[in-house]
């Protein structure tokens, strides 16, 4: 049968991620990409290392990711992402712009992190004041707070799970919960920290419960992906996507919500506050 008269497919705008050689979350990214979009993919290298800040910085070296985009530059993306959280807050805000700048050496035409994409979520929604929910260790999670904190946003409360592999099989329940012990009566939004954390389902539930903003990881990274690409990511029913979802009621007071203490130095557990 002649098809010609179709015309060929759709023409494609591309979006580099560069993700750690663990993510498993690639159907979750896809969930925020408008059709005329195509996301390409690659992964740092193996390495035998637990989820922690050692493995954060192995997979966000220099010569890790120019290899990396060199590779997506034969598809010559319109934008390139680095996609892990902890990757790209571990050197603190300079060593984040330093990877953009790296990135960009190697051939990217524009590109961001993870971390980056959140400082700008902040900014765009006007939080001075955020909860934390993160799936790391407590070292992990205090990176993240010094890396808010360095950005001049204050961290209002902050729930971590202690895992150390297989953070992708974490449930939504679970996710939930954790937001619940995280967020005080004080917070102006929640972020929900690593992209290989699930999140995409349980944000407008969460917006609706908490009525305050919920961002996660893999949200903030292809937001600003797309906009760079001058297009919007598709997200129903949440506030960083669709202006529309950031009108809703002022959250409530929340009588008798613990307060957040911190852990005295090296004391760590598997779940709790931080």
């Amino acid at each position: 049968m002649d098809v010609s008269f179709l015309g060929g497919p759709r023409p494609q705008r591309g979006v580099g991620v560069v993700a750690p050689f663990d993510f498993a979350l690639d159907r979750e990214l896809w969930r925020w990409v408008p059709d005329e979009i195509s996301l390409h993919l690659t992964r740092t290298p193996y390495v035998p290392v637990e989820v922690s800040l050692d493995l954060a910085r192995l997979v966000s070296e220099h010569e890790t990711l120019h290899e990396a985009v060199r590779t997506l530059n034969a598809i010559a993306p319109e934008v390139i992402a680095y996609a892990c959280t902890s990757g790209s807050f571990v050197g603190g805000i300079a060593g984040e712009r330093a990877m953009c700048a790296a990135m960009t050496r190697a051939g990217a035409v524009t590109s961001l992190t993870t971390s980056g994409a959140l400082l700008d979520a902040l900014a765009e929604l006007g939080v001075r004041r955020v909860a934390l929910v993160t799936p790391y260790t407590v070292s992990v999670t205090r990176s993240l707070e010094e890396y808010v904190a360095e950005a001049g946003v204050a961290v209002s409360g902050c729930a971590y799970m202690g895992l150390t592999h297989h953070i992708w099989k974490v449930p939504y329940r679970q996710v939930s919960e954790m937001a619940h012990k995280a967020v005080r009566a004080d917070a102006q939004a929640l972020f929900i920290s690593c992209t290989n954390l699930p999140t995409y389902d349980v944000i407008p539930q969460l917006e609706a419960e908490l009525r305050i903003p919920v961002i996660s990881a893999n949200q903030v990274t292809m937001w600003a992906a797309l906009r760079r690409l001058g297009t919007r990511a598709v997200g129903p029913y949440q506030a960083l996507i669709d202006p529309a979802a950031r009108s809703g009621p002022v959250r409530p007071e929340i009588p008798g919500l613990p307060e957040v203490r911190e852990l005295p130095d090296g004391e760590q557990q598997q779940e709790g506050w931080t």
